[in-house]
């Protein structure tokens, strides 16, 4: 499932992804691929972007249930 909410709190910091991914010590690739959700983060990494982009793991990365 594509993370927008990942995306969008990224757009809303003027980050690159490249920018995100220096900043929490990843590749872009990496960045992509979860944006993409080719890929899921380890919970450290989700707490580094979640520190980054100042947003909690329930805003960026908790899936509602329908």
């Amino acid at each position: 499932m594509k993370n927008l909410r990942l995306k969008a709190a990224r757009a809303a910091k003027d980050l690159s992804q490249q920018e995100l991914a220096d900043l929490v010590g990843v590749s872009r690739q990496t960045v992509s691929a979860i944006e993409k959700g080719d890929y899921n983060p380890t919970i450290r990494l989700c707490i580094a972007i979640c520190r980054t982009l100042g947003k909690t793991l329930d805003e960026l990365f908790w899936e509602d249930q329908i």
